[in-house]
């Protein structure tokens, strides 16, 4: 299935309760109405420290990342540009939004996420990814692929999944380049507690995956996050 997700900076003078509020009460009732929309989580960023890893931190300070399936690039488009709510979804985007930028993944899942009442009390950690200067595109995707083995040994990973990134928007609607919005992948990554993942990433194993990683990841900018089913 198509991912598109939105990498969202709420309007300077909103408070965060009212950001939160608006965006799961009113906006995302809202976008759930785009046609063959099958899936619609929100992840409000609640922590942006690094927590278990020695990166450098990309210049991203995403207040929200929202995640919407559909099956296929064909029908993503249609919701997004030319359907019949496609217009009022861009006006209350703009009322809520400082910026949005858009990513359309391919999803892998590497450790299936729970049912929702387990879900439900998880700790969600969402990092955005950056490649090495000296790595290309296809190395990144290869390596990331050796990696998600690695990931899998650390112990307290209760889920995993891997976004390959395949196309971008630096303003909704209008394709950019890499240049513009250099993210290569996301990770999302679910633990018992923050307590957990400091364990994972200390552990023999967690050292061994970012060795690993410092051979082909520049940047790593983790967010954790509160994550809300819409649809």
């Amino acid at each position: 299935m198509n991912v598109r997700m939105g990498l969202l900076r709420k309007k300077q003078d909103w408070t965060d309760e009212r950001f939160c509020d608006y965006w799961r009460n009113t906006h995302g009732p809202l976008a759930a109405r785009v046609p063959n929309l099958r899936e619609y989580w929100q992840n409000v960023v609640t922590d942006r420290l690094q927590r278990g890893i020695d990166f450098a931190r990309g210049p991203w300070d995403f207040d929200g990342i929202s995640q919407l399936w559909f099956d296929d690039v064909k029908h993503a488009e249609h919701a997004f540009r030319d359907s019949g709510i496609a217009a009022t979804l861009i006006e209350d985007e703009s009322r809520l939004f400082g910026s949005l930028h858009i990513v359309t993944v391919r999803q892998d899942v590497v450790v299936p996420v729970p049912e929702d009442a387990t879900r439900a009390r998880l700790l969600k950690r969402i990092s955005t990814l950056k490649r090495r200067t000296d790595v290309s595109e296809d190395d990144f995707r290869r390596e990331w692929i050796v990696h998600r083995d690695l990931v899998r040994k650390m112990p307290g990973i209760s889920a995993y999944r891997q976004n390959v990134v395949l196309s971008r928007e630096w303003v909704k609607g209008t394709p950019c380049d890499y240049q513009a919005l250099p993210i290569d992948g996301i990770v999302e990554l679910w633990f018992e507690s923050i307590d957990t993942l400091n364990t994972a990433f200390a552990s023999s194993a967690g050292q061994t995956t970012m060795a690993h990683a410092k051979t082909f990841i520049y940047e790593i900018t983790a967010f954790v996050v509160v994550e809300h089913r819409i649809v």
